[in-house]
């Protein structure tokens, strides 16, 4: 078996076009924190996160024939993971809305009574449940921008908007983090 790890991703590219499945498996090892990473801030660490993450993979697969390389790699596979991710919210919100009439109270966003300032888990979970209060819209920014460290410009090209559009966000999605967070602090 070729070891396929000094190859670039263009080469790799290639060699998975033209069957070698080795080659695609070395670009799924390159980019599954990244998808990962982008699944769960988008959707939280649940089956639906890891349901997209593999989705994005099968669905980066099945385009490998289209992508020109207009983009970096990663940047792909990233507006690839954060479209799914969009579609499954939409989806969550379908099943909701069956459940829960239009008179129904608006969720409130709850954090466990009992917890331990000092712990690193429980904090990353107080964040992780901030992120999923925050609109799609808001999220996927805050996702690309602070958690996976895309830049402006990157974050703008993966969700198709203006860059001003991805400063906008941002900055209401870090007010609204600062909102939800603010209470535990």
């Amino acid at each position: 078996m070729r070891d396929y790890t000094s190859y670039s991703d263009s080469e790799l590219i290639e060699k998975a076009k033209h069957g070698e499945d080795v080659a695609f498996g070395e670009l799924v090892s390159r980019y599954e924190q990244q998808v990962a990473g982008t699944v769960k801030g988008m959707l939280g660490d649940n089956a639906a996160a890891e349901d997209v993450g593999q989705e994005t993979f099968i669905r980066f697969y099945r385009s490998l024939e289209k992508f020109r390389g207009d983009s970096a790699l990663g940047t792909y596979i990233t507006r690839i993971a954060i479209n799914l991710s969009l579609n499954e919210i939409k989806k969550q919100k379908k099943v909701i809305s069956l459940f829960y009439s239009r008179d129904d109270e608006e969720k409130e966003f709850n954090i466990p009574e009992e917890r331990n300032h000092g712990d690193e888990s429980d904090t990353k979970e107080l964040i992780d449940n901030a992120l999923l209060a925050l609109k799609p819209e808001f999220r996927s920014v805050v996702v690309l921008r602070m958690l996976q460290g895309y830049s402006t410009k990157e974050a703008a090209s993966i969700l198709n908007v203006p860059a001003g559009t991805i400063l906008s966000r941002l900055a209401r999605g870090q007010k609204e983090l600062r909102k939800i967070l603010e209470p535990l602090a």
